[in-house]
């Protein structure tokens, strides 16, 4: 998924393996395979706590929508480039194996 296109449908959950904690708002985290260290932010932390349990793109769109004061499409633009980094990182998966919960 690293190089694919991330689109609407697309539904993601974290990864196993990070040491997550909240530092002055913000979300930091560890990865425990690689030793990385990860600032998240507010509205990404907001992200991955979403991601806790399967979530598709455009849930996580609406959700963040609802939740911010940001129009639908500047939503989708910076969603889809912070999960496209999450999963470049190996912090998220995607795929067939991943189903939403009902």
């Amino acid at each position: 998924m690293n190089n694919q296109q991330i689109a609407l449908n697309d539904v993601f959950v974290q990864t196993k393996g990070n040491l997550v904690s909240n530092m002055d708002g913000e979300k930091v985290m560890m990865s425990i395979d690689t030793g990385k260290y990860y600032n998240l932010g507010s509205i990404g932390g907001r992200i991955w706590e979403l991601l806790e349990t399967p979530m598709s793109v455009e849930s996580l769109i609406a959700t963040l929508t609802s939740e911010y004061d940001i129009d639908a499409a500047s939503c989708e633009n910076h969603v889809v480039m912070f999960l496209q980094q999450l999963s470049k990182e190996n912090l998220i998966q995607s795929g067939e194996g991943v189903k939403v919960n009902s």
